[in-house]
């Protein structure tokens, strides 16, 4: 692996907490064809083009990766398409998350058997358990495999928010590590990370900044499909003690965040931008999500030229 990515929070004076995931993450799409079938190799073309661009991680078959509509056979499929194209160059981090815990643990001890290097967990969606069943259910999770877990908060999409006093307890653990934090409620972040040594990852590119100056170890990014080099240099610049240059890598990518994660929802517009790029044939998604209209690709390719990044 790049040793230089995975060193660069050694010498940060902001935190002394081990990015155990990495620092510089994409929740990776997954490629579809036209007709909507599973196109391996345009994944893999997709993993090896964020790896080359500076990712340090990836997460795949997470929500941007469309897992809610992929089967555990097309889960498998896509590990090992990722695994074997950037494997020994980034960390792998499996999303298997569900809302049954019986079939979370049995796809992270697949994802495991798969050898991938750690396990997003989100917070069951739907069925809405309380914070005893949400401790339960990681805590039985992270006892399935030896993998290390990092634990996704999103109650915009799971409707159950982590309360604080669970993500204290689920520290506890020897294999939770860390946070992927989309609940967006930094005073609440700030607890936690003073309170424990997870590391903390924004889940929200719109608060990657924000994260980072108060602790947070990293990123887990949609927009990092077109700005990782970008969020490489925010990590470094803040490491180095340069907030004046983290400041000005995140406001030079306002309009790229905006049109990536606004127009519409950000898997869709992520994929089109892969395929704007050049790195994949198909923006196709799979139903209920629509694929980017034409107009919505305008809109995007506008937001991207302005932050410069085509």
């Amino acid at each position: 692996m790049d040793d230089e990515l995975f060193t660069i929070a050694e010498a940060t004076s902001r935190s002394s907490v081990v990015a155990p995931f990495g620092h510089v993450l994409t929740a990776m799409v997954t490629v579809f064809d036209d007709d909507g079938e599973l196109d391996v190799e345009g994944t893999a073309a997709v993993a090896d083009h964020l790896v080359s661009s500076g990712c340090d991680g990836l997460v795949v078959n997470g929500t941007t990766g469309e897992s809610s509509t992929t089967t555990d056979l097309e889960k498998e499929a896509i590990l090992q398409a990722v695994l074997g194209a950037v494997g020994d160059r980034a960390r792998v981090v499996a999303g298997v998350g569900s809302n049954d815990t019986a079939h979370t643990i049995a796809m992270a001890q697949a994802a495991a058997g798969a050898g991938v290097h750690g396990l997003l967990v989100v917070t069951p969606y739907y069925n809405r358990p309380p914070q005893t069943g949400l401790l339960a259910h990681f805590t039985s999770v992270a006892d399935a495999t030896d993998l290390p877990v990092m634990v996704y908060d999103i109650p915009g999409r799971t409707g159950t928010p982590i309360a604080t006093d669970t993500l204290v307890r689920l520290a506890e653990h020897p294999r939770i590590l860390a946070v992927k934090d989309a609940k967006d409620d930094l005073f609440a972040a700030s607890g936690v990370m003073a309170s424990t040594e997870l590391a903390w990852y924004s889940g929200t590119d719109q608060l990657n900044l924000a994260h980072l100056t108060q602790g947070a170890v990293g990123m887990v990014s949609v927009v990092g499909h077109v700005a990782a080099p970008a969020y490489v240099e925010m990590v470094r610049a803040l490491n180095a003690g340069d907030l004046a240059g983290a400041i000005r890598i995140h406001r030079a990518l306002l309009p790229a965040v905006d049109a990536v994660m606004h127009t519409t929802q950000g898997a869709i517009m992520a994929k089109a931008a892969v395929q704007m790029l050049g790195v994949t044939t198909s923006r196709a998604m799979r139903a209920p999500l629509p694929t980017a209209t034409d107009s919505e690709v305008d809109t995007l390719r506008a937001g991207l030229s302005q932050a410069g990044l085509l």
